[in-house]
Parts: C-alpha cells; structure tokens; sequence
C-alpha cells in the first residue's frame, strides 16, 4: 500500500476537521451555507471520480483505491449531515468551557457584566475575543428581574439571521423562565434538552 496516499488522505481528513472547528467558531453565521454547499459539493465529485476509477479498474483492483472511495465518501457524508461533527464539537465545547460560562453567569449576578451593546439592551459584549464562550462574536444576551433578584444569560452555540433560528446554551435561576424551558423541550424534544439544573440547551427564533 502507497504510504504516500496514506499520509495524504490523514492529512486531508486533519484539515477538513480543522476547517469544521473552523467553521462552528469563526466563520460568520452568513457564509456557513456556502461553505457546507462548497465542500460537500467538492468531495462528492472527489468520491464519484474515484469510484469511477475503481470501477474502471475492477480487474485489478487495489486496495488504496477502495480505501479512497470509502475515504471520500463518508468525508462527503459527514459534510453533507454537518450536524453530526458539529453536535460532538458542541458536547466539547460544553464540557471545556463550562467554568468559564459559570465565572461569567456570577459577573452578571454580581452585576459586574451589564448590557453594553448600545442599540440593543439586552446584549453583553464579552470583554475578550478568545477563548470563544458564545459564537458569533462572543456576546451574550442578559435578562434581568429586579423584583424577584433572577436573571437569564444566553450563549450563542449557532447565531443565525433574520428571523432563522439560533441555538443557544442558556443559564436561568428564574422559575418562569426554567417553566417555559421545560415545556418547550417537551414540546420540541429533537433540538432542545436540558443539560443540568439551570441550564439547557434550546433552539429559537
């Protein structure tokens, strides 16, 4: 077996995970689409030529060529359904930046976080660019009630446009709000659940 097209297809399979991690943290909620259409399209036409040179040399077949068409194939699978990478970087991202969600839910009942984003009074502009704790430009979305001390901190996962979804890691000590939560996720089981006390997972408009 060519060692050689080996290191190639690691190498390539190294930069596409890249490009994904890329992707969930940096690349504008705007180009998403065009990437996810871009390179599934690319390795579609990658996996269809090498199966048409599989096929083209079925008598003498070699066993680098049906690693390729595998190789390719569920490259393009995995790009094409980017939601499957994409919910296991989500579970990590969980799971690393959790302390950091927590230290900055007390900055904001330690009101030392406020809403700074001018036009919009319920956004916080984090006061630091990395790490990425809320994608889309690491800003938050605060609610709070004087009256009953409670308050709601909202971290982007997927910051979509317009009037599209986005989805959220959500923070509420308030007992209307977890209400709320909690019969909507019974509702809208699919992409919605709660992760632990006071914390869910939700995607809205």
């Amino acid at each position: 077996m060519d060692k050689k097209e080996i290191f190639i297809l690691i190498l390539i399979a190294v930069l596409w995970i890249l490009l994904r991690i890329v992707e969930y943290y940096l690349l504008p909620y705007y180009l998403c689409p065009l990437s996810w259409l871009g390179v599934s399209f690319a390795f579609l036409i990658i996996a269809i030529v090498q199966l048409i040179k599989l096929i083209a040399k079925i008598k003498h077949i070699q066993k680098i060529r049906i690693i390729k068409v595998v190789f390719y194939g569920l490259i393009f699978y995995l790009s094409l359904n980017r939601w499957i990478v994409a919910h296991i970087i989500e579970k990590a991202d969980w799971r690393i930046f959790y302390q950091k969600r927590v230290e900055i839910v007390e900055k904001v009942q330690k009101k030392e976080l406020n809403h700074n984003a001018g036009r919009n009074n319920r956004v916080c502009e984090l006061p630091f660019e990395f790490p990425i704790i809320s994608n889309g430009g690491n800003d938050i979305i605060i609610s709070q009630n004087d009256s009953t001390q409670t308050i709601t901190v909202e971290f982007f996962i997927f910051r979509n446009f317009m009037s599209s979804p986005s989805s959220y890691f959500i923070y509420t000590n308030d007992k209307y709000r977890i209400e709320y939560y909690e019969n909507y996720i019974k509702n809208n089981p699919d992409n919605n659940w709660k992760i632990e006390d006071n914390w869910y997972r939700i995607t809205k408009e």
